[in-house]
């Protein structure tokens, strides 16, 4: 039977929508987005994702303050009305297409709660396609689009209510959609259990917003140092009527806390259109770790699609100091609350803020790791 989505004209394939074109079990369609003030001292990140053919729907949201991270956690079957972003007690409402959302948590009762608009600063960037294998077997094919802006509302915590003013608040958020592991792990098979020694997963994702322009970055590398993946674009106000500038082939150095493979700093070496070369300094300022209590990597406590049954709703804090907990955040991806500084070019001494996402997990050569019990000096 047809689902009111297939009343308007975006068919791509002569199947009703409520179908995918796809078989694959991880076809997913997800947003994400973030929120702070500026200071590190307290950090939302949050989102929903629809999974049709595993036939879920599910949202979270994580905030840090202090050295505790709130999760609060939906999910439930997924319906006919595709439209509707809402599972539970959470909702996202896009008020401007690619501009504007209004995003909402009724999860006070387990911990988060909250109610808030985002209002996109600059155009929204069209990534590169994004594809990894593991063996023979393509096991993430995605497409994203990402965007800085501001947030306004309030945000509740664990009792505590923040005020939110554009001013002040910043993030990022984005959305990609396409085929990537959720739900319920699948056998690991012969190519897990033959993991080279040498493996390794490193990743840079730095959307950085500035006053007059925004800078969009994204790498990702194997063990050896091979990059898989680049983007680099600036991005400039929409009545400017500037397209998107490339930015090359950026190179990292990235210093790490002593003892752990916690980054404290990125510098970043570009060129601009011109080629004429400048960078971009990144410092931490605090970070939420996505594989505890967000979904993401490997999480033991939730996973992005997993059927949790009908009007599932949970609460979960997680102290990061905790041994136990410590001792995962090396194989996992932390979230930073970014601090950026252009050095060099027309725009040089220029700060702004953003989202320093990074992860080195085994082995990488160029930052002198030799295997997954590596760490700085």
């Amino acid at each position: 039977m047809p689902i009111p989505l297939d009343e308007y004209p975006i068919h791509q394939a002569p199947l009703s929508l409520r179908y995918h074109t796809s078989s694959d079990r991880n076809v997913y369609d997800r947003c994400y987005l973030n929120a702070h003030d500026r200071t590190g001292d307290v950090f939302l990140v949050t989102g929903l994702g629809v999974y049709p053919n595993l036939g879920v729907i599910d949202a979270y949201a994580t905030v840090r303050v202090g050295d505790e991270q709130h999760s609060v956690h939906f999910s439930d079957a997924l319906g006919e009305d595709l439209m509707a972003q809402r599972v539970g007690g959470y909702s996202i409402d896009v008020v401007e297409p690619l501009s504007r959302l209004r995003v909402r948590c009724d999860g006070d009762d387990h911990g988060v709660g909250f109610d808030l608009e985002w209002q996109g600063a600059f155009p929204v960037v069209d990534e590169a396609p994004h594809t990894l294998r593991t063996g023979n077997r393509r096991i993430l094919d995605a497409q994203r689009f990402a965007q800085v802006g501001s947030w306004s509302g309030q945000l509740r915590v664990d009792g505590t209510t923040f005020d939110v003013t554009p001013d002040v608040w910043t993030g990022t958020r984005d959305r990609s959609w396409g085929i990537r592991p959720v739900g319920e792990a699948e056998p690991p098979g012969r190519v897990a259990a033959e993991t080279p020694p040498d493996y390794g997963f490193w990743w840079m994702y730095l959307p950085i917003r500035f006053d007059d322009f925004a800078v969009v970055i994204i790498a990702q590398e194997d063990g050896a140092g091979h990059r898989s993946l680049n983007d680099a674009v600036r991005v400039w106000p929409a009545e400017s009527g500037r397209a998107p500038e490339l930015l090359g082939w950026p190179r990292f150095t990235t210093t790490y806390r002593s003892g752990t493979r916690e980054p404290i700093s990125t510098l970043v070496e570009m060129h601009d259109d011109r080629g004429e070369p400048f960078a971009m300094e990144v410092q931490s300022l605090g970070w939420v770790a996505l594989h505890c209590g967000a979904g993401y990597g490997g999480d033991p406590d939730w996973t992005h699609g997993q059927w949790c049954g009908r009007n599932f709703a949970e609460g979960l804090r997680v102290d990061v100091t905790d041994p136990t907990v410590a001792g995962r955040l090396p194989f996992g991806v932390l979230d930073h609350v970014g601090r950026a500084r252009i050095i060099g070019g027309p725009h040089d001494g220029r700060v702004g803020w953003g989202l320093y996402e990074h992860a080195s997990i085994g082995c990488h050569t160029t930052s002198g790791f030799a295997d997954f019990f590596d760490v700085a000096g």
